[in-house]
């Protein structure tokens, strides 16, 4: 896996987007003829044996054993080779060619695409390695396999180990590097706001390129802050942001979305939201939360929407997002049914009335219902004491 210094996306990464296209319900078949020949030269030109046998098991790749039989072939000789520089760097050399040799197996492991012997390995490097630059080079590899495999508890630890190498020391470019690996695990975690956060933290220090090309950096940067950041906070960090407006124009429809919310059109707006459903749906980290991303934009803009009045009528509203009163009347029925919109709807005069809660009373509403429930605990409690 190589770090991003050449600018690239990590190879395994761009495999990992291929097979996820593939399992993809949306996807043509056309497409996923092409999709399935890269695929395979991708397992072919790595010797992906294990990754090979679980597509063909999966029904994704035809069966070759003669191919499977050439690919174990060379990874037996490249082991035996690896071991043999190993031995050798031991027995005649210093102790940073041995833990090269140790990295270059651990490496090759990442490679062919042995996931519990390369996380073996690294370990084992990691034991070789004093430096806290090159331990946390070996944490990044580690996430990088995490990413592939969509193993979050890995990714976790991985994080928790990196932070604690920072308290021993660590540069700011890796530390850096760190907040963008971060925040995809709490992307791909549905942890938006901590995303949002960590994204725009990265936007004037991004090296991450062998995640995502800094395009895509930006498309995760404004649709997390969307739904995380408030209005002002969004003009400052986002909307005015001079490395987002550099590259912005070259994800299609997501200026419109974050300019149009902003300015408050909201007709552009709804026909940008629509064109960027199909990049999200086709994203393997927010796939998973389509629905909610979806529930979650829409009420940050109704909301922004209703904030502007006291009472408005369902007709105005309809008119202003170029739907009918109809769509208006069962999306706002549902959103306030579950809280996440604070206004009524008077069906008989077809207006809506906003009702915001004052800061104050919903703390001590908050209050009072924790107090009961505390209540309730001791009642049952002391019940069980006098028993």
């Amino acid at each position: 896996m190589n770090g991003g210094e050449d600018g690239k996306q990590e190879r395994h990464l761009v495999l990992a987007h291929k097979l996820f296209l593939l399992s993809h319900p949306d996807v043509d078949d056309l497409s996923k003829v092409a999709l399935r020949t890269e695929v395979l030269d991708a397992v072919k030109s790595d010797d992906m044996a294990p990754l090979f046998e679980s597509l063909v098991a999966a029904g994704v790749l035809e069966p070759d054993a003669a191919l499977l039989a050439e690919m174990r072939g060379r990874i037996e000789e490249e082991i035996r080779k690896l071991d043999d520089k190993i031995a050798d760097a031991e027995e005649n050399l210093g102790e940073s060619e041995v833990r090269e040799a140790h990295l270059a197996k651990s490496l090759y492991f990442v490679r062919v695409g042995e996931k519990e012997k390369a996380l073996e390995q690294l370990k084992v490097t990691e034991g070789k390695t004093v430096a806290v630059g090159q331990k946390m080079d070996l944490v990044f590899y580690t996430l990088q396999i995490g990413f592939f495999h969509m193993d979050f508890d890995l990714i976790s630890k991985s994080i928790d180990k990196a932070k604690k190498l920072f308290e021993e020391g660590g540069d700011w470019e890796r530390k850096n590097r760190l907040k963008v690996y971060e925040a995809l695990y709490f992307m791909a975690t549905r942890n938006f706001k901590k995303a949002a956060s960590l994204f725009l933290d990265s936007t004037s220090t991004f090296t991450t390129y062998e995640l995502f090309p800094y395009d895509t950096f930006v498309f995760y940067t404004v649709l997390t802050s969307i739904i995380s950041l408030d209005r002002v906070s969004l003009k400052q960090k986002v909307v005015d942001s001079p490395e987002i407006l550099a590259v912005i124009s070259k994800v299609p429809h997501l200026s419109e979305f974050l300019n149009s919310l902003y300015n408050c059109q909201y007709k552009s707006f709804f026909a940008a939201f629509s064109g960027l459903t199909e990049q999200i749906k086709l994203d393997r980290y927010l796939q998973p939360h389509f629905r909610y991303y979806m529930r979650e934009v829409r009420i940050v803009v109704y909301s922004q929407f209703l904030e502007s009045y006291k009472s408005v009528t369902m007709e105005a509203m309809a008119a202003a997002f170029g739907v009918t009163v109809d769509f208006i009347d069962q999306e706002l029925s549902r959103f306030i049914a579950a809280g996440k919109l604070h206004c009524k709807i008077d069906k008989v005069a077809g207006v809506l009335e906003t009702n915001r809660p004052d800061a104050r009373n919903a703390f001590y509403q908050a209050t009072i219902k924790q107090g009961d429930f505390l209540l309730n605990r001791i009642q049952k409690l002391s019940r069980v004491i006098d028993l």
